[in-house]
């Protein structure tokens, strides 16, 4: 790349790095998402992008195998030289000293980055995510809760968050210091450069107005150097550099050339048990979707199902519009009977998920290789991971915002097939109700 990019993001799971490549979008800001570490002659292909990412699945890894899966990033990172990196995490900084650590990640990065401080941004406003003297808290059906009340993050099964204060809770990963600059400070301090003097090896900025994303990405864009500025957050960071940009005419105009294009056929392979997906799953029956729920018995085969395979082949024929999901919701039977069957063909309990998500990923691979199919939906972030790897894409590029986090994108791959796929990836607390019908009905408008 001859030019400078402006911002380089790592997302520490699948769908996580969707949303941050979707909003700096939104700005006009062409960003394209590789699913690995890229080679030269892969960014030699997108001459002229002004952002990119790498999606990853740190968030879910101990600290050996987040350096492992970062260290060829950060070097990638470093020999580009953006003026931004970002280690984007979840906006409800799910994290552990054990698992998904942005403690460790601070600590791995000193090593690649340097600067007087690594600011840290949670709060994203727009979408309900509000830090306030360095305490966060989140939107849930309508009501705002403090992290530690909220009653799915501070229930969560691995990383529950039974701390609001971020400081402290980060404090519990790392032995570096950190600070605060709180509303007081933005309502108080010009936004300028002199904001990062003096300050702690991490500092976390709160965010409860639209004004102090403002403020933030005024001090960031003001200090920035030669060398990149690193930084820790959501996708806030994305939303207030890139509407800072974009109203300081750094977006480079572009013709978006890809448009979701008018399809008669979609598939959906949900992996997902979440109770927004249930949800989604139900409307999607409504709006004329077939239901196919996989066959757990099925899943241990040695070989493909290949009369399975043409099933929902043939599905696809007379129904043209298909969901094949493993469970619907928390509550489905079907959960403990797919987990007693593969216990029973001597699966441990920690492997389930990755066997389910890359027995769903041939199946996929098997199911598109044998039809036409155009478009794609993948629900749950694990099974968006695996599903991807099989097809061989290797980079995304947003086509059209169908959902808050959850577009629609042009997929990039090596093999024929599925260069071109219009692919969508949600993770399990994404997208509307009518998620899959929007996702469906797409492209028609313009078309």
């Amino acid at each position: 790349m001859d030019h400078r990019v402006l911002l380089a993001f790592y997302g520490d799971d699948f769908t996580g790095s969707t949303d941050a490549m979707e909003a700096l979008h939104r700005f006009g800001l062409r960003t394209i998402l590789f699913l690995d570490v890229p080679t030269k002659e892969m960014l030699d292909r997108f001459e002229g992008v002004q952002c990119i990412g790498v999606a990853g699945t740190a968030r879910a890894k101990d600290p050996s195998g987040m350096e492992k899966e970062l260290t060829p990033v950060w070097e990638l990172f470093q020999a580009i030289r953006p003026f931004f990196v970002h280690y984007k995490i979840c906006s409800t900084f799910d994290s552990s000293p054990e698992t998904g650590s942005i403690g460790f990640v601070s600590e791995l990065s000193q090593r690649y980055f340097r600067g007087p401080t690594y600011p840290l941004l949670v709060g994203t406003p727009d979408l309900g995510r509000f830090t306030v003297f360095g305490n966060h808290f989140a939107n849930f059906h309508g009501n705002v809760f403090r992290l530690d009340e909220h009653p799915v993050m501070s229930q969560h099964p691995v990383t529950p968050m039974d701390e609001a204060d971020l400081g402290k809770h980060l404090q519990k990963q790392t032995s570096q210091t950190i600070g605060y600059k709180t509303v007081l400070d933005m309502e108080n301090t010009a936004p300028e450069p002199s904001v990062l003097e003096d300050t702690e090896d991490i500092t976390i900025f709160d965010a409860l107005e639209e004004k102090h994303m403002n403020w933030f990405a005024d001090v960031m864009w003001a200090s920035r150097q030669e060398q990149p500025q690193f930084m820790i957050g959501s996708s806030g960071i994305e939303y207030a550099l890139a509407a800072k940009w974009k109203a300081e005419g750094q977006t480079k105009a572009y013709e978006q050339t890809k448009q979701a294009q008018k399809i008669e056929q979609m598939l959906v392979v949900s992996g997902s048990v979440s109770d927004v997906t249930r949800r989604q799953l139900e409307k999607a029956e409504e709006a004329g979707f077939h239901m196919e729920q996989v066959p757990y018995e099925l899943l241990t085969s040695e070989e493909v199902p290949s009369s399975f395979i043409q099933h929902i082949l043939a599905l696809l024929d007379q129904k043209k519009k298909v969901v094949l999901y493993t469970a619907k919701g928390p509550s489905d039977a079907a959960i403990e009977k797919t987990r007693a069957h593969l216990q029973n063909e001597g699966i441990a309990e920690e492997e389930m998920g990755i066997y389910l998500g890359k027995r769903l990923g041939e199946w996929t691979k098997h199911i598109m290789e044998q039809s036409s199919l155009r478009r794609l939906v993948i629900s749950g972030g694990d099974t968006s991971g695996f599903v991807t790897s099989q097809l061989g894409i290797y980079g995304l590029e947003v086509l059209e915002s169908t959902a808050p986090g959850a577009p629609l994108c042009h997929a990039y791959s090596d093999d024929d097939r599925f260069n071109g796929l219009e692919i969508a990836l949600k993770s399990g607390q994404l997208g509307g109700e009518d998620f899959f019908e929007n996702v469906f009905t797409a492209g028609k408008a313009e078309n």
